[in-house]
């Protein structure tokens, strides 16, 4: 793409902003109409709705950031407190968790005594058996399959579990699995009793939920516009206790709707400025956030029967065609360039052989090799979503590349979506019919852990319905090198074998690996307190707005 081109874009993104104006005087109305208290936040989401209040979210990373670790707590969380270094594992309802060492498939997890739900319900063991029966058993009374859906193919070594006594719990996997703790990290546990209360109904539990969270959502709840969350002013956690009065979440998925909504003071932050408005942001005196964190924005590649990516030429060639830096340039410098599947850097890096670099020239002739070229180009198909979780900018994004691609005789068609339905389609899989016979899937991906970086989209027994394998790709290879990962229990060990599986995704190209996001957001300079830690997730416990 030229640099007129940047400019066009740039251009019209300035256009859209102006579109918006009237759209926000509308879509705002009732927000603008209200007094909010000097202790409120108002944060403009990128999803396009509310996320799942229930427990298990929906609409990605951004579900359990914004409904996932504020109402609920899981077994085990991350330490995000820290804006200088990675978050790493630690203690939340569990306070410990440990593997037999003579039976490496069976784990005791000590809970936390005294806890209690926002019902006022009393936290345990029999509870945690209850939430996992919700996410597992399909012939469990409190089975929901949306939560289901959302949790299920997270815990994929789960074989069985049962309380011991009131704070154990014991679970034991399919094989040995080091990787388990990651795993339970995203099981998110809500009140049976509330359950009870709202007459066994998920729908009643959606407008009512309870958790152990800091913080509560008692009223102020309209899907697709709005949800309020107050503190749990009896939280367990006094380190974690919420500084503000309110926290009001507000789904705006188009970027410069987002941008318009902080300039007129419609809300106090948002996620994903529009990058061609960050410097006029800063320079009303807005702050901009930025930190690395644990993501990637890739094209998940089909390997079914027919798919070109199939062959290695072909997807080396979409890899040495896409130029990182001109992408970069388009995102107003807000992202890293890919040179893997993980950021340059990252302890399991390694030192793969494949170049990521941008070679139009290299990329045809690879192209020539395979039977293809400008004058006999492959057509395929990309579902990419219009906004979302970890998207970025994906239509201004996607839009690029499908202009690079076609210069090596690669022709782009997409099927956009919005973000929940990029999802379902992500976890049905590319033999799905909701494909609609695309090749690719656009998907930012959660990296901070093995199995969420790299084992869940790979192994060959993880395809869909059994996990988020979704182009089925399978090399015997590759599932040894996952086996290694999760019997190595000595983490400076798993990290060496975590550097080979790296190697081999980028040396094998298996996927379309584009960039890297650095979490920008935007926000009044009201807003105290905030540490950006290098997560997917956030804190908003330390949080104050000054008047």
């Amino acid at each position: 793409m030229t640099k007129t081109s940047l400019r066009n874009w740039r251009d019209r993104g300035f256009l859209k902003t102006l579109q918006t104006a009237t759209i926000l005087g509308v879509a705002f109305a009732a927000t603008a109409s209200s007094a909010f208290a000097a202790g409120t936040l108002r944060i403009g989401m990128t999803a396009s709705d509310i996320p799942l209040t229930t427990g298990q979210t929906d609409q990605g990373g951004e579900g359990q950031r914004f409904m996932g670790y504020t109402v609920y707590n899981s077994l085990i969380e991350w330490d995000l407190s820290k804006a200088d270094k990675p978050s790493v594992l630690i203690p939340s309802l569990a306070t410990s968790w440990t593997v037999d060492p003579a039976d490496q498939t069976k784990w005791t997890f000590k809970l936390r005594d005294g806890v209690k739900f926002h019902d006022g319900s009393v936290f345990n063991a029999d509870a945690v058996v209850w939430n996992l029966d919700k996410l597992l058993k399909t012939d469990a009374p409190q089975f929901d399959q949306r939560q289901s859906a959302q949790g299920k193919s997270r815990i994929p070594a789960v074989a069985s579990y049962k309380a011991i006594d009131p704070t154990t719990v014991e679970i034991v996997t399919k094989s040995p699995d080091a990787t388990l703790p990651y795993q339970i990290s995203w099981i998110l546990i809500s009140s049976p009793a509330n359950w009870e209360a709202q007459g066994k109904s998920w729908d009643k539990v959606a407008q009512h939920p309870s958790g152990t969270g800091p913080w509560k959502m008692e009223s102020g709840f309209t899907p697709r516009e709005r949800a309020e969350l107050t503190p749990n002013k009896d939280y367990w956690d006094a380190t974690r206790m919420p500084k503000l009065d309110k926290l009001v979440l507000i789904p705006l998925p188009e970027p410069n709707t987002r941008v318009a909504a902080l300039r007129s003071g419609q809300v106090d932050w948002i996620e994903a400025p529009a990058p061609d408005s960050v410097k006029s942001l800063k320079d009303a005196g807005f702050a901009i956030v930025t930190n690395a964190y644990p993501h990637n924005w890739t094209w998940h590649l089909s390997r079914v029967e027919g798919s070109p990516w199939n062959d290695v030429r072909v997807r080396k060639a979409a890899n040495l065609a896409v130029d990182r830096d001109g992408l970069n340039e388009l995102l107003g410098g807000l992202s890293i360039p890919a040179q893997g599947y993980l950021p340059p850097g990252h302890q399991w890096f390694g030192k793969p052989d494949f170049k990521l670099e941008y070679n139009v020239e290299e990329a045809k002739k690879l192209m020539a090799e395979a039977g293809y070229g400008p004058d006999k180009p492959i057509t395929t198909k990309v579902v990419i979503s219009s906004s979302g979780s970890g998207q970025m900018l994906p239509l201004a994004m996607n839009e690029y590349i499908q202009q690079t691609l076609a210069e090596i005789g690669i022709n782009v068609e997409y099927e956009v979506m919005d973000w929940n339905t990029v999802i379902n389609v992500w976890r049905a899989g590319a033999k799905d019919a909701s494909a609609k016979g695309a090749t690719a899937v656009n998907y930012s991906y959660f990296i901070q852990d093995p199995f969420t970086a790299l084992i869940r989209q790979s192994q060959c027994n993880l395809a869909p319905p059994n996990g988020t394998n979704w182009g089925y790709y399978c090399d015997p290879e590759m599932d040894a090198l996952f086996n290694k990962v999760r019997t190595t229990f000595d983490a400076a060990e798993q990290d060496k074998v975590l550097q080979q599986v790296h190697e081999k995704y980028v040396n094998e190209a298996l996927f379309l690996m584009v960039t890297h996001d650095v979490n920008p957001r935007a926000m009044t300079t009201k807003v105290k307190g905030f540490v950006q830690a290098q997560n997917w997730f956030q804190d908003f416990s330390p949080i104050t707005v000054d008047p």
